[in-house]
């Protein structure tokens, strides 16, 4: 797998929804497009989900394929499978970042999240969210805070991650 997405950014929103991917998030989208070289433009997809998604998910090539084989291992016709298949193939699109680094996100997303002049790009390992900055600030931290203030003083987070397997 490819190196994963780390960070956090705001960036500017153009009138015309061009937004610039940050340099960081840019090399991980090239090192998981299997057909990008370079002088061409890598290709990610942007999930905007169901209605209640307040934020667009963007995965690398390889991250939206791993996605892809996991769905195509569900027992065909069933309802999780329908619905995967909505959110992941018809809530979607496939975006490429231009020359100047930037992606153009239609007006149709840009209106379902809120999003004007400002974006909040987040990483989350396999892919990165884009959120109108407010939005995150009033639910996303919010949940952290909460989650975090039901742990143990001195609670160090590592303690969750499980056991790597012997080799």
């Amino acid at each position: 797998m490819a190196r994963r997405f780390r960070g956090e950014y705001h960036q500017k929103v153009d009138t015309k929804g061009r937004v610039s991917i940050p340099a960081l998030f840019r090399r991980v989208i090239e090192a998981a497009d299997p057909d990008h070289t370079d002088g061409q433009r890598p290709n990610l997809v942007i999930v905007y989900g169901t209605a209640t998604q307040k934020q667009l998910d963007c995965y690398t090539i390889e991250a939206i394929d791993g996605i892809d084989r996991r769905i195509d291992r569900m027992k065909p016709g069933s309802i999780e499978r329908k619905m995967l298949e909505r959110i992941y193939h018809g809530h979607s699109l496939p975006a490429q970042v231009d020359e100047d680094g930037r992606i153009v996100l239609p007006a149709k997303l840009r209106d379902k999240i809120g999003l004007d002049g400002e974006a909040f790009f987040i990483a989350s390992g396999d892919h990165f969210e884009i959120w109108k900055p407010e939005t995150y600030e009033a639910e996303e931290i919010a949940k952290a805070e909460a989650w975090l203030d039901q742990q143990d003083e001195g609670f160090d987070p590592r303690t969750l991650l499980p056991d790597l397997p012997e080799m």
